[in-house]
């Protein structure tokens, strides 16, 4: 009753949307469109001292990427796995260099998304439509001027919604977009923008997405000797979704400072896709509907010119409830779970320029978290998490470091059962970057990193499960690389950029769970000891042919990552569960005059499945993907007007990101967008 109740709503709701956008639209005043702007991923200050180079996706690369998430876009970087459960409704988290999915942090503008219910964002969560940037950085940012949080974390990714941008005398603009596709996708969305003054502009925007995630696959089961048992052509069920999301926010300027406040909201009812095993291929009725609210706001101010110092604050409620209550017959009771997450975060930011070469900065950030669960004996956890962060940059000559120490003070607080210990904690880094030669194309580089992250509320307590004794996860980073990039005033070849790095990391006191002395009971412990040996290499050109500009890029990722937790194990040393030994995208983008073409190409090798061993029976074939779209931009009546059509999976391969959860094979999407 909750899922037709919301979606008869959604439904009439984005009628009336569009009906007022038309209207709003026709009524406009018809100025001149031209090019959008593509801003900087971050502010930044004049002294800035950029060392570890980030991989970068803005504009208009993101929506020629044939993506319809923020985790469809990641798979374009180096470095990046992504588990993907399969249609649209189906859960999508990223892990980067194989350290694990708690130990990435997501922000959104500029503020971190958090879970401490599991450690994992679920990035199928967010759009593109509103995103006018995503940036990844392995270790951290090279910028100091930061919340303590952001020192926190083995690799980052960083989400930058689109921020106004008002061409001559125009106030006001709207961007309407209609996505249609295969498996019965309906997605409309809206976002308007307004200049109040000439220092403070709105925005808002909302999306409507819906989808049956009925969708055909290839299940083919497998003898021990590698023989076929059965292969059959079967429907995928319970990978729907009906979703809404709202945004608004509010930002200004002021006499050497800036400020912003930004709400959101995200409300979802989807099926769960279970997995496909024993040739039952019918629907099992599981279902999870979300609510996740947030608000949060941002000041930044030069006090002195040399004092410069932020301000950030978030609060964030989360509501999510798992039902299985169809096919009772396949669990022992119906299940029906709520959780409640609530948290606030403050962040105070300050950073000090000693001399034009020489900066320090100092950051708090503090963290209140609470969960809220329907389950049998609970504990109700409250989590209060204090960070202290230290940092220094400094160039001399072609000469850049950059160092910084964090520290961690955890305490917790139950309504019922153990709590776990205080923790203390403080995780050093260091980054050296140096131009050998006088021109500043090549650069090499180096890094340290330490980092630990703390063991989540399920980790915890988990009824039955948890294990309030947990020790922090660990992680050690080791890099070194080089960057070279340079342009040419050829007619043809225009310039290339060459980023190539390699990597030892290690994850000690890997949080598992195990089996105790009854194998229907498991439990949380520290066992894990993973070692990761990798490589990341990526190239970029572009090139001008009779007024056709074609922009190529070719990522590639090799890793060894093994598990060397038990050198009495059969497994000790195998590679760690869908961790493929190589990893290889192809992008090719092509403009000529209004016309826009990309062919993308995605190859994920060979790999192993969650079995610990790497044995036959285990063993997942690599899979690939070939993508293509077109998008034509015309103007009417001074107005911009797009259509793209994309092909998804144009050889309609039949694959598994994770075994047993079939992918769609090929489909097409329909997209069209008028922008005033």
């Amino acid at each position: 009753m909750v899922g037709k109740f919301t979606v008869s709503r959604i439904q009439k709701g984005v009628v009336i949307l569009f009906v007022i956008a038309s209207q709003f639209i026709y009524s406009q005043s018809r100025d001149t469109i031209t090019e959008t702007t593509i801003l900087p991923i971050q502010i930044s200050r004049k002294n800035f001292k950029e060392i570890l180079p980030a991989q970068i996706l803005s504009g208009e690369q993101l929506e020629r990427l044939n993506s319809q998430s923020v985790a469809d876009a990641l798979r374009y970087f180096s470095g990046v796995q992504i588990k993907d459960y399969g249609g649209m409704g189906g859960l999508k988290t990223v892990n980067i260099r194989s350290m694990g999915s708690q130990h990435v942090g997501v922000f959104y503008d500029g503020i971190q998304l958090g879970n401490a219910q599991n450690g994992v964002v679920d990035l199928g969560k967010f759009s593109l439509d509103d995103i006018e940037a995503i940036s990844i950085y392995n270790g951290q940012k090279s910028e100091i001027f930061q919340p303590a949080r952001d020192f926190g974390s083995s690799g980052s990714i960083y989400l930058q919604p689109k921020i106004p941008v008002f061409k001559g005398g125009q106030k006001t603009n709207i961007a309407v977009r209609l996505k249609l596709g295969s498996i019965s996708l309906f997605n409309p969305s809206f976002r308007l923008e307004q200049k109040i003054s000439d220092k403070v502009s709105a925005t808002f925007s909302s999306e409507f997405v819906q989808s049956d995630g009925l969708y055909k696959y290839k299940y083919e089961k497998k003898n021990s000797d590698g023989s076929v048992a059965n292969d059959t052509i079967a429907r995928r069920y319970d990978s729907y979704i009906r979703a809404k999301r709202f945004e608004t926010s509010l930002n200004g300027t002021i006499n050497d400072g800036s400020w912003s406040v930004r709400g959101y909201g995200y409300i979802s009812d989807r099926g769960i896709p279970t997995a496909v095993v024993n040739n039952d291929f019918g629907p099992k009725g599981q279902q999870m509907l979300d609510e996740n609210y947030f608000v949060q706001a941002s000041f930044r101010k030069k006090l002195f010119p040399k004092l410069e110092t932020q301000v950030k604050a978030k609060f964030a409620y989360d509501y999510s409830r798992f039902l299985d209550t169809v096919n009772v017959a396949t669990t022992v009771l119906p299940i029906d779970n709520t959780y409640v997450q609530r948290e606030l975060y403050f962040s105070s930011s300050n950073i000090y320029s000693i001399n034009p070469n020489w900066d320090v900065s100092a950051s708090f950030d503090f963290q209140y978290n609470n969960l809220d669960a329907s389950l049998r004996d609970f504990s109700f956890p409250t989590r209060y998490t204090s960070l202290l962060a230290f940092a220094t940059t400094y160039q001399w000559n072609r000469f850049k470091f950059l160092g910084s120490v964090l520290g961690t003070f955890v305490h917790e607080n139950v309504e019922k059962n153990a709590k776990s210990p205080d923790k203390t904690e403080w995780t050093p880094s260091a980054f050296l970057s140096y131009q050998p030669f006088e021109s500043k194309e090549f650069t090499v580089r180096a890094f340290y990193k330490r980092v630990f992250r703390m063991p989540t509320f399920n980790d915890l307590y988990y009824t039955m499960i948890g294990n309030t004794m947990l020790k922090p996860e660990y992680t050690s980073q080791y890099d070194a690389g080089f960057t070279y990039q340079k342009l040419y005033d050829h007619k043809v070849f225009k310039g290339i950029y060459l980023k190539v790095d390699g990597y030892y990391n290690e994850v000690e006191d890997k949080i598992v769970a195990v089996p105790t002395t009854n194998l229907f009971r498991w439990m949380m412990t520290n066992l894990g000891d993973v070692k990761i040996f990798g490589a990341d290499v990526n190239v970029q050109a572009e090139f001008d042919i009779n007024k056709v500009k074609l922009k190529p890029l070719v990522s590639y990722t090799y890793q060894r990552a093994g598990d060397y937790t038990d050198k009495k194990e059969d497994y000790y040393g195998d590679q760690i569960p869908y961790v493929p030994w190589h990893a290889v995208t192809f992008t090719m983008m092509a403009d000529y005059r209004d016309w826009s073409f990309n062919y993308s190409f995605m190859y994920t090798g060979e790999r192993y499945d969650a079995q610990l061993n790497n044995i036959r029976a285990n063993y997942l074939q690599p899979w690939y993907t070939h993508d293509l779209s077109v998008q034509k931009k015309f103007n009417w009546n001074s107005h911009q007007f797009k259509a793209s059509f994309e092909v998804n999976n144009l050889l309609d391969q039949h694959y598994d990101v994770v075994r047993n959860y079939p992918m769609p094979g090929r489909n097409f999407k329909l997209i069209v967008s008028f922008t005033l």
